[in-house]
């Protein structure tokens, strides 16, 4: 596509509005997990408008191309979930029923829109392909996984794919540029621990799988520091611990559930297996029984630094030298667009939404 820097931007500028709208349209009507049809609904008709035709693919993806075809192709992508917590905003677009865009994944929506406005209007420039992939369940690590199951790399194969997050905290319009392993894996679990139920006055008559979930919390916390390195990075978390309908009832269940981040998929493996086996002796000591499963997970993600590199320096030329950093290491955050970077040479760049020095709104996590 060769048209230059201040062509790209006055294309963007002249349809802000719209990004903006969009965005606070899908904003408005959140939707969570694998199956989202109204998100689904609008953007379809949103790139129907444009002149593609979208086709669906899974249960909420859809997947939409542009170009003359017959050269190189680029995806990119975009997540459409939201979260089950609360939009406590008092704006206008705010949303309801315990379910919000609290990570942005509106705005990624609305940008990729807007990028397909702007690429159909210039399609005959476009010596190759851009496919356009709009991707479910990003949250429950489980939306690029069905989505390169369902064909998401075939007819065209791309040659390279990109995705972008906004980042809280980060200066607006920043750019954050990570070469190399630049997120953690991440394996959600769950542990479920099985006692006797009795009544509280008369413990001895049960088996307390509250007191053994307390002790299997405690004794996962020893992998970390006591089974690997210091210098490797590596965090167990228990996010989740659910027991018991009433105060004077020892329940028959109790439920850990939690996340492991690494680098390092083996390590991930290995830290999973330990779970279980301290799981199922801490609560065999205490005459109670613990089961762990996998719920999910999404792979370290791996920038190709290549790419990295070439996307920078056209970033350096739209928005300027200082718009840019590039770094060598991430963070422990994690990200299931981490599965197309083992499938394709990728890059995933983290976008500044703004820090409280801004505005104190903003940056807050």
């Amino acid at each position: 596509m060769s048209v230059d820097a201040e062509y790209i931007l006055n294309e963007a500028k002249a349809i802000e509005s719209k990004i903006i709208a969009d965005r606070r349209e899908i904003h408005k009507h959140p939707e969570v997990g694998t199956c989202l049809p109204q998100t689904k609904g609008f953007v379809k008709n949103r790139l129907i408008e444009m002149g593609y035709q979208p086709k669906e693919i899974c249960e909420s993806g859809i997947v939409a191309t542009v170009g003359k075809g017959g050269g190189k192709c680029v995806l990119l992508r975009a997540d459409m979930d939201a979260l089950k917590v609360n939009d406590k905003t008092e704006l206008e677009f705010k949303s309801g029923d315990g379910k919000m865009h609290a990570c942005g994944h509106d705005m990624h929506t609305s940008m990729l829109l807007g990028a397909a406005e702007i690429l159909m209007k210039n399609k005959d420039k476009i010596n190759g392909t851009v496919k356009l992939v709009f991707q479910p369940d990003e949250e429950g690590f489980t939306g690029a996984k069905a989505m390169l199951k369902a064909g998401v790399l075939d007819d065209p194969k791309p040659d390279i794919g990109f995705a972008l997050h906004v980042n809280s905290g980060t200066p607006t319009g920043l750019l954050l540029c990570g070469r190399g392993v630049f997120m953690a894996g991440c394996t959600l679990f769950r542990i479920t621990v099985s006692g006797k139920g009795c009544h509280g006055a008369m413990p001895e008559t049960g088996v307390d799988p509250i007191n053994i979930a307390a002790h299997i919390h405690l004794a996962i916390q020893e992998i970390v520091t006591r089974e690997i390195g210091a210098k490797i990075p590596a965090v167990v978390t228990i996010g989740k611990f659910s027991a018991g309908e009433a105060p004077n009832i020892i329940p028959q269940t109790a439920v850990l559930e939690g996340t492991i981040r690494t680098f390092d998929r083996e390590l991930s493996a290995d830290i999973l297996m330990r779970i279980g086996e301290i799981a199922e002796n801490t609560a065999k000591s205490f005459r109670g029984s613990a089961v762990t499963e996998e719920m999910s997970s999404a792979p370290p993600l791996i920038n190709n630094a290549e790419l990295v590199n070439k996307t920078a320096e056209y970033a350096k030329e739209l928005f300027g030298e200082k718009s840019v950093y590039v770094l060598d290491e991430g963070g422990m955050g994690s990200e299931d667009f981490a599965s197309y970077t083992y499938e394709l040479p990728c890059a995933y760049l983290l976008i500044g939404a703004g820090t409280s020095a801004e505005n104190p709104l903003y940056g807050q996590r």
